[in-house]
């Protein structure tokens, strides 16, 4: 890390501001069609909803959707105001057009015909961006993330962070982070780049609480806000007895059981076990937001029911929470 980066890193300031429903962003894998095809009309009315109920926070991605989510934002923002919603996008993968490219690639349907491409040096990153900025129809976002660069660590570490600390200092963003499902990959931007943001995805909540150890005492300590992603691991979370799929793949048994003992103590209660799933991460206070992962207009209405479910004391000491 260079000398200037090194003081950038020390006078970075804490928190990162989220307008609208309090705790709560968007993200944009569900509305891009992850897992299933999202009808565009479908995926209108899901980012409608989310205005309506005060959601402004909203966080997608190239990968998502192959640029779908990017695209989808556009025409949905065009003429609020600026200031009144937030957007958080990331770079490390550039789009080109592909008429051969499959349906499902990545696990994303009904997408157009692109394939990715890894990158994460500073020309790669930049550009990254720049394709970002058109999909979406905005001259800055207000997060810019370092998406998935596990297998690339090195290369993303000493090329494209600072590149967006250039970014920054540019105002074609005004924060710049990681986005990860890995702790150890967390733990390193956080220890050696001057960023203001994590999220982690699927290491904080009920199944897996990897980040709970070091990397949300860590960012706490730097001031680093934290969004938590895919806090229903995958679906395995919001009804273990129909959805078995857990961090991308089929659950094994050992924590398909877990959740199923989960499931059964909050129906003792008679709380469901995603109103448990939803909240966790909002009691640590280390984390700024939770990223839902709903991407229809039903979906985003039942987690925000599950988020305004009361859950008591006693629920929480009995799934080791307390």
């Amino acid at each position: 890390m260079s000398r200037a980066m090194r003081r950038g890193f020390a006078a970075r300031s804490a928190a990162i501001t989220i307008p609208g429903l309090p705790g709560i962003v968007l993200g944009g894998a569900g509305h891009a069609g992850l897992f299933r095809p999202v009808p565009t009309a479908a995926a209108r009315a899901a980012l409608n909803t989310a205005w309506q109920n005060g959601i402004r926070a909203f966080d997608t991605a190239p990968h998502y959707g192959a640029g779908l989510g990017e695209e989808r934002l556009r025409p949905f923002l065009r003429g609020r105001e600026r200031s009144d919603y937030w957007v958080c996008t990331k770079v490390g993968r550039l789009l080109s057009e592909d008429p051969l490219a499959v349906d499902g690639t990545d696990g994303f349907y009904g997408a157009p015909k692109r394939s990715r491409r890894r990158d994460y040096s500073a020309c790669g990153v930049r550009a990254s961006l720049t394709d970002s900025l058109l999909r979406l129809g905005l001259d800055h976002v207000d997060m810019l993330l370092v998406h998935d660069p596990e297998d690339y660590l090195e290369q993303a570490l000493k090329s494209a962070v600072p590149e967006l600390v250039r970014m920054r200092e540019q105002g074609l963003t005004a924060g710049i982070g990681v986005g990860v499902n890995t702790v150890d990959t967390a733990l390193r931007f956080v220890r050696e780049a001057p960023i203001d943001c994590v999220l982690i995805a699927g290491r904080y909540t009920l199944l897996d609480r990897r980040a709970e150890a070091e990397l949300l005492p860590e960012c706490a300590r730097r001031g680093i806000a934290v969004l938590v992603g895919g806090v229903l691991n995958s679906g395995i979370l919001a009804d273990p007895l129909r959805h078995t799929t857990f961090d991308y793949r089929d659950a094994d048994e050992p924590v398909l059981a877990r959740a199923r003992g989960m499931a059964r103590v909050c129906a003792d209660y008679g709380v469901p076990l995603r109103a448990a799933a939803l909240q966790f991460p909002r009691r640590h206070p280390a984390v700024t937001a939770t990223v839902l992962g709903a991407g229809t207009a039903e979906e985003i209405d039942d987690s925000l029911a599950m988020l305004n479910t009361p859950v008591p004391e006693q629920l929480w000491r009995e799934l080791g929470c307390a």
